[in-house]
């Protein structure tokens, strides 16, 4: 894949390559004027996943030029993230991998200042891992869709099960509601979203405009129920539950004690990816597919009032205004995104993956323990 970066002056970082013959698909990338330096004044990076093609981008700033930095690696249906600089979790088609930094403070490899080693990987089957977050025990907790319900890892099992919404039934592998968005506070889960509380297999296509719904946890109290067309990417920042009602392209909050949704932005997009800073937060676009679950949703009729189309991408959107304040656009082969997570005092990061051989030649090596020979003996 052949990356085109470029600002409002027109920017390129690469060009597209000729292969056999054929052009690689192209990726073009634009963004907002001053969205280079919001990144600076924040002292942040972004990471973002496409389950669509499969890959992991970090968007950081080259120290050299100030100018936008792209590093993207391939994992096969790549789509909830979590992190918190140092470590990044991201889960792909039938796993679950922790990533580490393998650089010391001040360290640089190749000009970056984060290198993010899958280091832990869980083999879970496709469960369709959503939302993660991770808990006061430092341990994923995750959102399993196949099956409805909370889990977290297994040394043994695909899964364990942590805690499913009263009104399924029974855990089956059956995308009865489509669990999906995960709220944590206080390193503890707190709310979830869900297509519909549907209780049948595939039942929640049948409640796509209107049946989505919030659910306490671990009360199992629906603090919206029904209302919201399908919604995703729970978020609890500064004392409110920031949500994304992504068949109506709209950004809000939900009022607890009231059970109402309340609009702060309408973005251009089927919104899916949600990280907060300060009084701002990040959301992640994507075009609809033109099939039976994404057709015939209240986004078509606002973009056609707004006069717009479909955009994939990222917005920054500030909290108290609810103004679009920069945007990073993407054009080409990726048209859809999952998730998006602030790398917070990251300037560069990028990552090893599976494809190359670059990862047999990372080594790293922990510190050794201070033991006595006796126990060096046992």
């Amino acid at each position: 894949m052949a990356i085109i970066n470029k600002s409002e002056s027109e920017l390129r970082i690469s060009a597209a390559a000729v292969v056999e013959a054929k052009p690689e698909p192209k990726l073009e990338i634009t963004t907002s004027r001053q969205f280079p330096e919001w990144l600076a004044e924040q002292k942040l990076s972004l990471a973002f996943t496409t389950y669509q093609t499969g890959k992991l981008f970090f968007i950081g700033l080259n120290p050299q030029t100030s100018k936008l930095s792209i590093f993207e690696r391939t994992f096969n249906r790549c789509m909830g993230l979590w992190a918190d600089g140092q470590t990044l979790w991201m889960s792909s088609l039938y796993q679950l991998w922790r990533f580490e930094n393998a650089l010391a403070p001040g360290e640089l490899h190749q000009g970056y200042d984060r290198l993010y080693v899958p280091q832990v990987g869980y083999t879970t089957g496709h469960i369709d891992i959503h939302d993660i977050g991770v808990n006061a025990q430092w341990r994923p907790v995750f959102v399993n869709t196949l099956f409805g319900c909370l889990a977290t890892t297994s040394e043994t099992h695909s899964f364990t099960p942590l805690w499913k919404p009263p009104f399924l039934g029974k855990l089956a592998a059956e995308d009865r509601c489509h669990l999906n968005g995960l709220a944590m506070d206080n390193g503890q889960p707190k709310y979830l979203t869900a297509v519909s509380r549907t209780d049948v297999a595939d039942g929640w296509r049948e409640k796509r405009a209107d049946g989505g719904c919030v659910i306490e946890v671990p009360s199992g109290r629906l603090i919206m129920d029904g209302g919201l067309s399908m919604p995703h990417s729970p978020r609890w920042h500064n004392g409110k539950l920031w949500l994304a009602d992504s068949g109506t392209g709209r950004f809000g909050w939900v009022d607890i004690a009231q059970g109402t949704f309340n609009e702060v932005a309408f973005c251009p997009g089927y919104i899916r990816g949600m990280t907060m800073v300060g009084d701002f937060a990040v959301v992640g676009l994507s075009r609809p597919r033109h099939n039976k679950t994404f057709s015939g949703l209240a986004l078509d009729a606002e973009l056609q009032q707004h006069g717009v189309e479909a955009r994939c991408g990222l917005m920054v959107i500030d909290l108290k205004k609810g103004d679009i304040v920069h945007w990073l656009r993407i054009e080409g082969i990726v048209e859809e995104l999952y998730d998006v997570v602030i790398l917070p005092g990251v300037r560069r990061p990028m990552a090893l993956g599976f494809v190359s051989e670059e990862i047999r030649r990372v080594l790293t090596l922990g510190e050794i323990p201070a033991l006595s020979a006796y126990t060096l003996l046992q």
